[in-house]
């Protein structure tokens, strides 16, 4: 919700040009509500309110605005001092910003970036989007091996502030390679052996990622470990950057986000969804559910087969919905479960055969459960269920199709995983959809074989 609290307030100095006002305002609170009261102004209005703070404020307040009103920003506002807002913003925040940017702005902007920035900027934007180098920061502190802790913290004292974080400070040797860590913690406790080398006192065992590594994985290894930042490397073990515990959290907030939108059902919004044009979130929505159209035109389909025995057993289609909603419920559970256990990394490819075990023991187990249920149900509903064997007919498909959708819930994310996709394609409604058709088939199969 946009806070509009302060919004006649600043525009009222704007109009009045009250710097000082203008200024205390940049300044007064912490740059993410500065950058929350601001929200309801235009791209115009809210570059004029940062004019008046200092850049590195004016960096800290623009990195909390919202994605597509940067762009606006950067789209609409003077080149020159885009480029310097541009300069001055973390590595890996400048590429994010610049990427939703049109092509002609973003080139005129880079134009005029300093080329050491420029360099980085365009290096950064050749990793493919969801890998380990598309997330990374170059601002890093990389040490010389053979440096003593006097010339580390000498070094800290004259640029600390251009590096994403002082805590870990990196050791490579002189081509750049990755040697080892020296953490912020264990440099101050060194200060009483100033003449101490580096390479003797570093830690050598790291985890570390290749650049091309898949972001969801780097965000498993920085969970695993408990890291506050994770080198990235080259195939020579050069040190490239580091992807810090800030930007993990935006990556796993992003993966969540997206398996949302697939067990939906919904291809991933790019933006927000009030920030999403209407016929964009249509085909979203809608290419899916044509999809699943037509696999509900198979359960028709289905249906349209077993006609004569609907006509002669009536009470059949009375416990259809029950049927069908059951195996559906089961596979999405089941489904749910594996995916998240994927996602989790508690679930390893190699282990298919025990959770497809696992997964037929409780469906043996919820569909005797269901099918107690059922027996009892039945009777009172539909009098001539009463009597046996149309008594079985609901217990055992109820067994039959339970076992089935656990069946199929839980093995075709695994197979999805191992094709390389998504197993959150895989989403829960085509699982409904799967175990639907199968209901019905197994359900008028039961019937015809026990009540013929």
């Amino acid at each position: 919700m946009v806070n509009t609290l302060f919004l006649p307030e600043l525009r009222e100095m704007l109009e009045a040009h009250d710097t000082q006002g203008l200024s205390e305002f940049c300044s007064a609170i912490h740059p993410a509500g500065t950058a929350e009261f601001m929200a309801g102004l235009t791209a115009a209005e809210a570059w004029q309110v940062l004019l008046h703070a200092d850049l590195a404020t004016r960096v800290e307040i623009f990195a909390y605005f919202e994605h597509p009103f940067q762009v606006e920003v950067l789209h609409s506002q003077d080149r020159r001092q885009m480029a310097e807002l541009i300069s001055a913003i973390s590595s890996d925040d400048r590429v994010d910003m610049l990427r939703g940017v049109e092509a002609d702005a973003a080139a005129e902007i880079l134009s005029l970036v300093p080329s050491k920035e420029r360099r980085d900027i365009l290096r950064l934007q050749a990793y493919p989007e969801g890998t380990a180098g598309a997330v990374m920061t170059t601002d890093v502190a990389c040490l010389s091996e053979s440096w003593t802790v006097k010339q580390a913290l000498d070094r800290l004292l004259e640029r600390g502030e251009e590096f994403e974080t002082i805590y870990y400070l990196y050791i490579v040797d002189d081509l750049q390679r990755l040697r080892g860590l020296v953490s912020a913690r264990k440099l101050v406790s060194c200060i009483g052996k100033p003449q101490a080398r580096l390479g003797d006192i570093m830690e050598t065992e790291l985890v570390t990622v290749d650049a091309d590594e898949d972001q969801e994985e780097v965000a498993r290894l920085v969970a695993r470990y408990d890291l506050l930042a994770i080198p990235v490397v080259d195939d020579q073990h050069r040190m490239l950057g580091i992807i810090t515990y800030d930007d993990i959290i935006d990556v796993l907030q992003d993966e969540a986000t997206e398996d949302a939108y697939r067990s939906a059902a919904v291809a991933p919004l790019k933006h927000g969804y009030l920030d999403t044009p209407l016929l964009t979130l249509s085909w979203k929505r809608g290419i899916w559910l044509c999809i699943l159209f037509f696999a509900s035109a198979v359960t028709a389909i289905a249906l349209c087969r077993y006609e004569e025995q609907i006509a002669q057993w009536q009470w059949l289609v009375f416990f259809l919905p029950l049927i069908t909603s059951c195996g559906g419920n089961s596979g999405n559970q089941a489904a749910t479960l594996v995916i998240t256990g994927l996602a989790r990394d508690d679930i390893q490819l190699a282990q298919w055969w025990l959770v497809v075990r696992r997964e037929l023991v409780v469906g043996a187990i919820l569909g005797l459960v269901l099918g107690i249920c059922g027996i009892t149900l039945a009777p009172l509903l539909r009098p001539e269920v009463l009597g046996l064997p149309e008594a079985l007919v609901i217990p055992i498909t109820l067994v039959s199709v339970v076992m089935c959708g656990t069946l199929l819930g839980s093995t075709l994310p695994l197979v999805f995983h191992r094709l390389g996709l998504d197993p959150a394609l895989m989403s829960n409604p085509f699982v409904a959809g799967l175990v639907d058709i199968l209901g019905i088939l197994i359900y008028m199969n039961v019937a015809g074989w026990l009540l013929s």
